[in-house]
């Protein structure tokens, strides 16, 4: 005999990929599916696992980033510092300014730390362009991509600030550092041309050490700093481990979701790469007597079904590689928005990993039936290879006789009793696929329940900004600028600079006395201690009825009244206290003991907050009103007419845009999504493979019931009966998984972030979606029949009766 690829062992394995081009499709559609979606999920778990610490060795990151006062350090003395023991690099001194944009609307945006670099390649820091350009010319600015979003991106114009004279700076480009070391970039000619009284520039150098991985490493290189230049020169530093910290937490939650995800499409794949490999070189065994009795020895015949296999199975793995590097880019593109980090890619080994790894799956579910096949006997091949073993499955056709139902359905409903091994894949198959569907509608209604959740302020229709005091309700506080420490406190984004605080009770008043006024709250923020625990908290203070501003409750309840404070998850395990504790609150030196009431679901980036009434604080003024207004009433025409009222008395007032998910839920969603439609359609294809094999194997069958009378219509029911009680069995399997799984992961996401999940975002299945997704998995099972059973509903009698 020739060896494999010519002669008659070649023409035999290229009649056979060709002969069954259904099959063949089919192996390299489903093979394809399985392997796109390892690789997405694979790529995704990769992104996930320690993204700041790539990217941060990636682009150098600083270790430190120090702010210097340029009237008390020379370039010259800064320059020096690089030259400290244990310095390995530095970049800088950059000039830097922290401005207070405004866009074209004339609203106020947060506050940015604009860095002045004539390119965006140093040696510590070396950022990374994700789109447009480097700024090289006056009135041209890169931002980060935390900063970047719809409302400011290529080609925005921006003011450095609401006076009349104010530069325009255009956005050419979109930029990622890794160390977050500031907002935004331009050139430094034009970040010095920006001084003023008001805005400051100072003087910032990024470091690295070659000894940094703890916080006393860090404390030392800082001291080492500030005794290198004159004294007060270093205003502040900032440490990469804080800006790791706060990485990291954004992307722990994401790593249980993409694990139970990723496991799923794996055994999936396996599954239904398996399944479909062996029933292609299964149906094949009376050929395979066949060719023994022409002369075929056991070896070429197992070399031939496994090449028969592994040619359209080859063909689907490097399509599925192809196409799950395809998928995986603009999820990977919004990964690295969510976490902030430098461009993200498919690592090459997880390719590796997918291909080699199906390879064998493909290999092993081919080689094992056709060893088989090998050692069977002649005769003994051809036999087995007519029909299904004799007897098998008989008693399950003699129970379905008895059902009142059609016996075109009856014979259907017991047909996959005799191929048992094929049913149990099938059987497995939809039950993934329903597992998939069915966590990740939960997944998504979780997610969707978080970002309502979030931000409870930004419900009002409303804000009314007094100017008393700092306020941080439009968007939480404003991040300190990146390379400083212990800055004042800017007053919250979106609101303007105030020449002078109104007084609260002429504000309230004005509110009161608008018409469209339908309730309202007042609110601030301020800096407390807690007995106890060392550092500041932020207060949350509510004055009125606040509960159209509560946050979600965990457990208890919110604030009612004087005496009670209500707590993040992460303030009760610092502290270890519970519901029904007391703590000291000291504000201005005023102690008061209150009660925690409840834990709230808040998921802001403060190391300790709490929440109180603002009667318990005295000498705290409300520095925002938050009004609903009445049904009918245009919030925009409410906020002009209430703001001519309130300007006059130092205060002013704007309608809230609808608040928008923030990038993590979108990305979670968009993955949970895309991971769902393909194990779902691998799961479909499985079902189409195993029907296919039934239907081609039992055609003779059906060209008998066809001369027996069976119409199209009745064929198209046996088929799609034969799939229906696995379809059944697959979804009552499939959503108590599923349902088991979301109860399993989303604590385990929730506890990642910091904070445990209140039950509006746990409890999110109802009845009637638990029945619709158990469909899902009869859906599945029909929808892959649907192909195989017109197929067989349209062969004719004879053409059927002729096949063997």
């Amino acid at each position: 005999m020739s060896r494999f690829g010519t002669g008659a062992l070649g023409r035999v394995v290229r009649s056979g990929v060709g002969r069954r081009r259904v099959q063949t499709v089919v192996i390299a559609v489903a093979v394809m599916m399985a392997v796109a979606s390892a690789v997405v999920a694979g790529s995704l778990m990769v992104a996930a696992d320690a993204p700041f610490d790539k990217a941060f060795a990636r682009q150098n990151g600083p270790h430190i980033t120090a702010e210097y006062d340029p009237a008390k350090a020379t370039t010259a003395q800064l320059t020096a510092t690089g030259r400290l023991d244990g310095v390995t690099a530095t970049a800088g001194p950059y000039p830097v300014a922290t401005l207070r944009p405004v866009d074209a609307g004339g609203g106020h945006l947060r506050p940015i730390t604009l860095a002045g670099r004539s390119t965006p390649h140093a040696d510590v820091d070396d950022l990374e362009l994700s789109s447009g350009q480097w700024a090289t010319k006056p009135g041209e600015i890169v931002l980060t991509s935390q900063v970047a979003g719809p409302a400011l991106e290529l080609g925005t114009e921006l003011k450095t600030s609401d006076a009349s004279d104010a530069p325009t700076l255009t956005v050419v480009g979109i930029a990622v550092s890794a160390g977050r070391s500031a907002d935004a970039w331009a050139t430094p000619a034009q970040v010095t041309a920006l001084a003023a009284k008001d805005t400051p520039v100072t003087h910032q150098m990024l470091y690295r050490f070659d000894s940094a991985d703890t916080g006393g490493h860090i404390a030392a290189a800082r001291k080492q700093l500030a005794a290198a230049v004159p004294k007060g020169a270093l205003l502040g530093t900032q440490s990469y481990l804080d800006t790791k910290r706060a990485a990291d937490a954004g992307a722990a939650p994401t790593i249980p979701f993409l694990i139970a995800f990723g496991v799923l499409g794996i055994a999936m794949s396996v599954i239904i790469v398996g399944s479909v490999v062996s029933g292609a070189v299964g149906t094949g065994l009376r050929r395979i007597g066949i060719l023994k009795a022409i002369g075929f020895t056991p070896r070429e015949v197992v070399r031939a079904y496994v090449a028969q296999a592994l040619i359209p199975a080859g063909v689907g793995i490097g399509l599925g590689v192809v196409l799950g590097n395809l998928l995986a880019v603009p999820l990977l593109d919004g990964t690295e928005q969510a976490y902030g980090t430098a461009s993200l890619s498919v690592a090459w080994w997880v390719d590796v990993v997918v291909l080699v790894a199906a390879l064998l799956v493909v290999g092993i579910a081919a080689l094992v039936p056709a060893l088989r096949a090998g050692r069977l006997r002649t005769v003994e091949a051809i036999a087995v290879g007519r029909a299904p073993r004799t007897g098998r499955g008989q008693w399950a056709h003699r129970a379905a006789g008895r059902l009142p139902l059609p016996r075109a359905v009856t014979y259907g409903l017991a047909a996959p009793f005799a191929h048992p091994v094929r049913t149990a894949a099938m059987l497995l198959a939809v039950a993934f696929g329903t597992v998939a569907a069915t966590f990740a509608v939960g997944l998504t209604s979780s997610l969707n329940a978080v970002g309502a959740a979030q931000d409870p302020e930004n419900r009002a229709a409303v804000s009314v900004f007094t100017g008393a005091g700092p306020d941080v309700t439009r968007g939480g506080p404003p991040a300190p600028a990146p390379g400083t420490a212990e800055l004042p406190p800017d007053p919250g984004p979106g609101m303007a600079e105030l020449p002078a605080a109104a007084d609260p009770a002429r504000v309230r008043a004005a509110i009161e006395a608008q018409s469209g006024t339908a309730s309202y709250y007042g609110k601030t923020q301020q800096d407390v201690t807690v007995g106890g625990v060392s550092g500041i908290a932020q207060a949350s203070l509510y004055e009125g009825d606040s509960r159209s501003g509560a946050y979600e409750m965990i457990s208890g309840h919110w604030i009612t009244g004087r005496g009670q404070v209500v707590v993040p998850s992460r303030f009760l395990e610092k502290t270890g206290t519970e519901i029904g504790d007391t703590i000291r609150v000291t504000h201005q030196q005023r102690t008061q003991t209150l009660r925690i009431v409840g834990e709230a679901f808040d998921t802001s980036d403060g190391e300790l907050e709490i929440h109180a009434d603002l009667a318990d604080f005295p000498n705290a003024a409300p520095g925002v009103f938050l009004v609903e207004v009445k049904s009918g009433v245009s919030a925009t025409d409410y906020a002009r007419d209430l703001a001519a009222a309130v300007q006059p008395l130092g205060g002013d007032a704007s309608a809230n845009s609808s608040s928008e998910q923030d990038n993590f839920v979108l990305i979670l969603n968009a993955m949970a999504a895309l991971l769902t439609l393909m194990l779902v359609s691998v799961a479909g294809l499985g079902v189409l493979n195993s029907v296919v094999l039934d239907t081609r194997e039992r055609v003779h069958d059906l060209g008998v019931c066809k001369a027996l009378g069976m119409s199209p219509r009745q064929t198209v029911s046996l088929v799609l009966a034969s799939v229906a009680g696995i379809g059944v069995l697959g979804g009552l399997i499939g959503v108590p998984a599923g349902f088991a799984l979301h109860g399993f992961v989303l604590p385990v996401m929730g506890r990642a972030a910091g904070t445990e999940l209140p039950p509006s975002v746990l409890e999110v299945y109802e009845p009637p979606h638990l029945v619709l997704l158990g469909l899902a998995g009869v859906a599945i099972a029909l929808l892959g029949a649907l192909i195989p059973a017109g197929w067989a509903a349209r062969t004719r009698t004879a053409t059927a009766l002729r096949t063997e």
